[in-house]
């Protein structure tokens, strides 16, 4: 499992599938994708996450992710994929990004540090380098926040603490899915390099 040597505590990735926007710019809730699932909760396990939030209000859906990880967890892909195994161990599904920063609450004695991404440039937004820096620091905690569809309700931006800058391609286009932004962010907060 996650070494205290390798373990990063003070960051943790939040997946909101509500409150986001569809491409008509209206406030849903979307599906939550088994690519999702495991491929953010593997990057996240890469870079030594110990948490990894699916946040949907959809009792239905919640159910569908606790099966998927049960049977990782417990079920035949347990002895069949131990590496998925040890990914999926850092899942916490919640119903809303309040439940998810009580959760990550516990054990620091600083408040959690709520940090809202999107692909849209925002005049107040920090650099990576300057995210970067802030995690140095073990005692204070983020949980950097994702959204699914078109993007994290304009309500959430306005009740985060910081909003971290876009990444930037190398043109107009910027639609990354969500699985590739997790994993360059995690990448330019976390890597050695």
């Amino acid at each position: 499992m996650i070494s205290e040597s390798t373990a990063v505590r003070n960051l943790a990735l939040a997946l909101v599938h509500h409150p986001v926007y569809n491409k008509h710019r209206e406030v849903v809730t979307t599906a939550v994708t088994n690519l999702d699932i495991h491929d953010i909760a593997r990057a996240a396990r890469t870079f030594g996450l110990t948490r990894y939030y699916l946040v949907t209000p959809s009792t239905d859906q919640q159910a569908m992710i606790r099966r998927i990880v049960g049977h990782w967890q417990d079920g035949w892909g347990a002895g069949y994929n131990p590496d998925r195994r040890e990914a999926l161990s850092i899942i916490r599904v919640v119903a809303s990004l309040n439940e998810a920063q009580t959760d990550y609450q516990q054990g620091f004695a600083t408040p959690v540090i709520s940090v809202a991404t999107g692909a849209r440039q925002r005049t107040d937004a920090i650099s990576f380098k300057s995210l970067r820096k802030r995690l140095q620091q073990p005692e204070a905690p983020h949980l950097l926040t994702l959204g699914t569809g078109w993007g994290l309700a304009d309500e959430l931006f306005e009740q985060a603490d910081l909003v971290l800058e876009p990444i930037q391609g190398a043109g107009d286009y910027n639609h990354l899915s969500v699985r590739s932004a997790a994993a360059i962010m995690l990448d330019r907060l976390l890597s050695e390099r």
